[in-house]
């Protein structure tokens, strides 16, 4: 997988690109946790991404949390396939999908 970040004042954009699953979200979550200080706008963008496993959901949940407590997190760009598993697990109702 393939994160690149930008950061814009106290914006945050992390792209995601190929599949974030149980080797991977280790990664993903580190780079979340080691970049939050001081962000009030967290967009995650998937348009990328392939696929999304229940590690990478974990991850995602954990990051929302975060953001809910210091500004917002935003999922954008997110294909069919992985806006069934979001509504599926639920994840449509917790996340900010745009």
């Amino acid at each position: 997988m393939v994160i690149n970040k930008q950061s814009n004042g106290d914006e945050l954009t992390i792209s995601l690109e190929g599949r974030l699953d149980t080797t991977t979200a280790p990664q993903l979550e580190a780079e979340v946790s080691n970049s939050l200080a001081g962000v009030k706008k967290l967009v995650i963008d998937i348009e990328k991404l392939v696929y999304i496993s229940s590690a990478g959901l974990r991850v995602l949940l954990k990051a929302q949390k975060t953001m809910n407590k210091q500004g917002s997190m935003e999922v954008c760009h997110v294909s069919d396939e992985i806006k069934d598993i979001f509504e599926v697990t639920g994840f449509n109702e917790i996340l900010n999908i745009v």
